[in-house]
């Protein structure tokens, strides 16, 4: 099936977007996603470009060649874009949608960054995404106090970003962070429910893999539209390339355990579909064996 622009997916409903490190995480993403019979986004990060190289083609071209065989829609996303330079390529490589992170960065340099990477990316028919608030754990750093200074994303704050920017999406901090290992994330409810009255674009949680099931439950209830998980796929994935190394220390061959590691993260793929779609299934025991930089 041809791309799917990630703006019309996620328009349709609530959607899980899942980090893409290797071809392994492709493939298992969209096997999951058929599973749950859901439209999916496959996203590709910075940092995962810079672990290939800091070659954007490559990795690219082999997730989208994974998308046009799906059963479902899935969109390409490049996430967690700092450089004007990767930006700048999204339209060349298939790319729906572009999350541009001047989250670091003060409130106004953050504003004028992701207006002028909007401009561009406007031109090019892609939907862009940005981050107000600041949602941690990201690049190895300590997750954020969620009670931090600047660590929650301010509704006022938030209405006013969006309409400066011209942003079509909203990455916003609610409690969540990146590479969580635990899912033991308790989420500020009451702050999404305001700032989905403040804001007129969806809402995005980054960080998602850490937060518990009845958690996402109640914040895609609550207004959020783009569920964004990796830390579960690559914990899903190494721990089962390590129990088959342990149990067959005289493996070779990487397909012996690449496929059961892959298969890990499809049905890790498929419970997260079907629990934002708000349908009723059995947890799935994600190990919390590693984490890999998404």
């Amino acid at each position: 099936m041809p791309l799917v622009p990630t703006g019309q997916i996620v328009a349709a409903g609530p959607v899980c977007a899942f980090n893409v490190i290797t071809l392994e995480h492709a493939e298992a993403i969209v096997t999951g996603a058929e599973a749950a019979g859901r439209p999916v986004i496959l996203q590709i990060s910075e940092n995962a470009v810079r672990f290939h190289g800091r070659r954007l083609a490559p990795i690219a071209a082999a997730t989208r060649a994974v998308a046009a065989a799906a059963a479902v829609d899935v969109a390409l996303h490049l996430d967690h874009v700092v450089s004007p330079d990767l930006w700048g390529q999204a339209p060349e490589h298939g790319f729906g949608s572009v999350m541009v992170d001047a989250s670091r960065l003060p409130y106004q340099e953050n504003v004028a960054a992701t207006r002028a990477a909007v401009e561009f990316t406007h031109v090019h028919r892609l939907w862009v995404e940005a981050e107000l608030g600041t949602v941690g754990g990201k690049n190895g750093e300590p997750p954020l106090d969620p009670h931090a200074p600047g660590s929650r994303t301010d509704p006022a704050q938030a209405a006013s970003y969006v309409a400066q920017t011209g942003v079509d999406a909203l990455a916003v901090a609610v409690g969540s962070s990146h590479a969580m290992t635990t899912r033991s994330a308790v989420l500020d409810h009451a702050l999404i429910g305001q700032l989905r009255a403040a804001v007129t674009v969806p809402l995005v949680l980054h960080g998602s893999s850490g937060v518990p099931d009845e958690e996402l439950r109640r914040a895609v209830a609550g207004g959020i539209a783009k569920v964004n998980i990796g830390t579960a796929l690559n914990a899903a994935f190494t721990g089962r390339v390590r129990g088959a190394l342990a149990a067959q220390p005289e493996l070779v061959d990487p397909r012996r355990y690449l496929a059961p590691a892959r298969e890990a993260m499809a049905a890790t793929v498929t419970h997260f579909c079907r629990l934002v779609a708000g349908e009723a299934e059995a947890p799935v025991v994600v190990p919390a064996s590693a984490v890999t930089e998404s």
